[in-house]
């Protein structure tokens, strides 16, 4: 995926860094695999605002994707990479032998009319889905289980993987995007590559509307309120606002919320890198 640069004919344009579509090989989803998808503003059922910043933005349809790659024994061809607007990564439509059509995420380099496979004796190839006790050692993967059969959770963002690191007994060592090495079973499935659309985060939306099409409203600091507002509100001129906390009085930039006691902690080898 590449980047483009506007010439500077508007304030807008000035600084917008668009991405690149040229990968794109379809504008319309497959009907099939799409549902609604409602907005709440960030109201509850009574209506009460819980989440503050949101509301607005372009009407979606929501694409079903097939995070769980069971269509095992089945060789499918990719028919098409699409956008999808609730996600940074782009998808791939995958129509399968027995007449089956799913989405899946598109990893880095996966081509129009190229045939993946998922299940046993798969070769590691692009876009492929294997167990990870089948999966060579220091192999680039995305899209992985945490828990046999409950679909890929991790590593599905544009451009993020992890990797294959070794094995002990049952348990595959995994080195996740953040730095953290951790356990996870050798029955879990994982997606051979990294996800598309690598330069996502070198994106510049240019200008303020564009993020009120994506249904964000503009976000007040704390320490711009007042002492009623919010607990870094207040003090006379451009106070700093003291230790940083939520709205509710909760510290942050640091402070540790994974409870003590956690079964998974075992798993982990390592924790990131602070």
């Amino acid at each position: 995926m590449a980047l483009k640069k506007l010439q500077p004919n508007t304030p807008g344009t000035r600084h917008k860094v668009p991405a690149s579509f040229e990968t794109i090989t379809a504008s319309k989803p497959e009907k099939s695999l799409i549902s609604p998808s409602r907005k709440s503003g960030g109201r509850n059922n009574s209506g009460k605002m819980t989440m503050r910043y949101l509301g607005g933005g372009h009407k979606r349809k929501y694409r079903m994707i097939d995070f769980k790659r069971d269509n095992h024994a089945v060789a499918g061809t990719v028919t098409t990479i699409e956008y999808d607007p609730n996600r940074s990564a782009r998808i791939a439509l995958v129509t399968y032998k027995n007449g089956d059509k799913r989405y899946i995420l598109a990893p880095q380099g996966l081509q129009v009319g190229q045939e993946i496979n998922s299940g046993k004796g798969v070769a590691p190839e692009i876009g492929n889905a294997l167990y990870l006790s089948d999966i060579p050692l220091g192999t680039i993967i995305h899209n992985i289980e945490l828990y046999p059969g409950k679909g890929g959770s991790i590593a599905r963002s544009a451009g993020s993987y992890a990797q294959l690191s070794a094995r002990d007994g049952k348990y595959a060592i995994i080195k996740m995007p953040s730095g953290e090495t951790r356990l996870i079973l050798g029955t879990c499935i994982a997606t051979i590559g990294a996800v598309s659309n690598s330069e996502h985060n070198l994106v510049r939306s240019g200008k303020a509307g564009r993020s009120r099409w994506l249904g964000r409203r503009p976000r007040n600091r704390g320490v711009a309120m007042n002492p009623v507002d919010h607990p870094m509100g207040g003090g006379e001129g451009r106070s700093s606002g003291g230790h940083p906390r939520s709205r509710k009085g909760l510290p942050s930039k640091g402070y540790k919320t994974r409870a003590p006691k956690k079964l998974s902690n075992k798993l982990i080898l390592e924790r990131r890198k602070k």
